[in-house]
């Protein structure tokens, strides 16, 4: 073989070889799909989604769908080939990396940051339900959690309810941090509490436990700290149990919130029609904006839904490709959402605020 030939050849391997690497090496991005959109008024994995007990229900027909974005794992390394491939996709949608996984964040913590924000969300999604219904739902204060080598390290255990600091009447959480930090470092702080273990009882007996506060020694101003996160325990007058597998994220607060209340009440919210939706929400009743917008409203679709409740701060977005067939619904509060299905299920679609594009 002429020499120039083989030089030729192995030129043209080596360009291939090459080629073939930088199209297979890992990339810093990782891709976003419609997920699976499920009726908060039925089942899935063989669990009723919202199992309530202890108070009357009413059978709902219809949808009130919510609805998710399925991602690549934080550990998946996706290859120029798999990135190219997911530009071209309507579909879907390759972001970078961080943008889903910030800070090197592993798949176990993303789990379980996500199945946190979840049970923050369903806790939520109860308590803007039965305020919806007028039902009162009383709290108090607990140790959320307790940080390891701190102060109240073994004196103070996850799920004890603070009654009192100091002898002041405890009722909201950032009243625990105020009343710590009127001391100085080294000084003794008394919390009057109720062990997790009795916290159920009737009658239980309150305990006095007193902590020697010290300096703390995050970024902020140096100030006394016993190393405790207080936090806030709702007291459900009935049962209300969520049950989604494989779900997390707090996007779906406001769809469960509107599940609840369509089971504690006579008839049907949508009047039988298929509604999706997504949205964060608060004990106030307040919607928040989620990720992914896009992707949702393709998968509703998908499923066949006719309408989208949209939180308004997600409204441009959504707007700018609306699945055919879908209507857009603008809300900002479980009340927006509710006077929508009223007038959804009353076909007065005229009256829908309704997401435009800017």
């Amino acid at each position: 073989m002429p020499r120039r030939t083989a030089t030729l050849i192995a030129s043209t391997l080596t360009l291939i070889v090459l080629l073939a690497v930088a199209l297979l090496a890992p990339t810093p991005y990782s891709e976003m799909s419609p997920g699976p959109t499920v009726n908060t008024l039925g089942d899935y994995g063989g669990d009723k989604v919202i199992s309530i007990t202890g108070h009357q229900t009413f059978p709902a027909d219809g949808h009130l769908n919510m609805t998710t974005v399925r991602v690549t794992g934080a550990d998946y390394s996706m290859n120029l080939v798999e990135a190219v491939l997911g530009w071209a996709r309507h579909d879907d949608k390759v972001v970078e990396h961080d943008t889903l996984y910030p800070q090197g964040q592993t798949a176990q913590q993303a789990d379980q940051e996500n199945a946190e924000e979840f049970s923050q969300s369903q806790d939520s999604a109860k308590v803007a339900a039965l305020d919806e219904l007028k039902i009162a739902v009383p709290s108090q204060v607990i140790v959320a959690a307790v940080v390891k080598g701190g102060a109240a390290e073994g004196t103070l255990h996850a799920g004890d309810v603070i009654k009192a600091v100091d002898g002041t009447k405890v009722t909201k959480q950032d009243q625990v941090a105020a009343l710590v930090t009127k001391h100085k470092a080294g000084q003794p702080v008394t919390f009057t509490v109720i062990r997790a273990a009795d916290a159920k009882k009737k009658s239980a007996a309150t305990q006095e436990v007193t902590i020697t506060t010290r300096a703390s020694h995050d970024d902020g101003p140096s100030r006394a700290v016993v190393g405790i996160q207080a936090g806030i325990e709702h007291l459900f007058p009935f049962g209300i149990d969520i049950k989604l597998a494989d779900v997390g994220g707090p996007s779906a607060g406001m769809m469960f919130a509107l599940g609840i209340v369509d089971e504690l009440t006579p008839g049907s919210l949508t009047g039988g029609k298929f509604v999706a939706g997504t949205g964060t929400i608060d004990d106030n009743g307040n919607v928040g904006p989620i990720g992914g917008i896009g992707l949702k409203t393709i998968g509703a679709r998908d499923k066949g839904a006719r309408y989208f409740l949209t939180p308004a701060d997600n409204c441009e977005e959504a707007a700018k490709d609306i699945p055919s067939g879908l209507r857009l619904v603008k809300v900002k509060t479980l009340d927006d959402a509710m006077t929508a299905l009223k007038n959804i299920k009353a076909g007065n679609d005229k009256a829908l605020a309704s997401c435009a594009k800017s």
